[in-house]
């Protein structure tokens, strides 16, 4: 993304100062976001399961998981009936590590979880944003944020230092949890930034937080390398 200063914008400020012009641009600007969204809402809201069911089901498959029972399903008879949309149950905002795999952790087929991934599991724009859409026009009620064991983005943050503007500006986003919490156990502070980035998907987005009205739960969660559990925290 381009960020522009002042100086990089030479704007004939009266233009802008018809009021009708701006409310004629803010309806274009409004349709035309109406009209993407359209183009792209796959979804079948009648089907999707309210929040306790959604928890139930991500329960029941962690105890698969757990248990070396799960039967993830991928196949081409799956796949081929995905192909007209999707109805996810559930929206996992996961961390990007290569041992962290939403859909096995929950034993989940292909198009039944809504999964956003990225280091440390933040709520940025893009998280944020793509989580909105899964609300907003899928029906999906449920997000859980999952943090999990020994979380490399957790542990730079912790360790500090400068790691070059993109690790820095990542870090950043857990630095709250490492002031939150009163301990140096990485996994403590894992599990705190679960929790406020839980709270910041609602205080950073009104399609989010409106959705809360609505039936949508958000729940921090905690996966353990070592017993495969996921724990869903208070």
């Amino acid at each position: 993304m381009v960020i522009y200063g002042q100086n990089d914008l030479n704007f004939d400020l009266n233009s802008w100062r018809s009021i009708s012009f701006l409310e004629h641009l803010e309806k274009n600007i409004e349709l035309a976001r109406q009209a993407y969204l359209e183009a792209f809402d796959s979804g079948d809201k009648e089907k999707a399961l309210n929040a306790q069911e959604a928890l139930a089901k991500l329960k029941e498959g962690n105890r698969n998981y757990v248990n070396d029972t799960e039967t993830v399903d991928t196949s081409a008879s799956v796949r081929s009936g995905l192909v007209n949309g999707q109805s996810p149950y559930a929206i996992v905002l996961s961390c990007a590590d290569s041992r962290v795999l939403p859909e096995s952790i929950f034993d989940s087929n292909a198009g039944e979880l809504f999964v956003c991934r990225v280091a440390g599991n933040i709520a940025n724009t893009s998280t944020i944003a793509s989580i909105e859409y899964a609300v907003a026009h899928l029906g999906t009620k449920l997000i859980a944020v999952l943090g999990h064991q020994s979380c490399g983005a957790v542990t730079a943050a912790m360790a500090g230092g400068d790691n070059g503007y993109n690790l820095n500006h990542l870090c950043a986003h857990v630095a709250p949890a490492i002031a939150a919490t009163d301990s140096t156990d990485v996994n403590d502070v894992v599990k705190m930034n679960a929790k406020l980035n839980a709270k910041a998907l609602a205080e950073r987005s009104s399609i989010i937080s409106g959705a809360l009205n609505d039936g949508l739960q958000i729940v921090p969660a905690y996966y353990s390398f070592e017993t495969g559990e996921v724990n869903f925290l208070d």
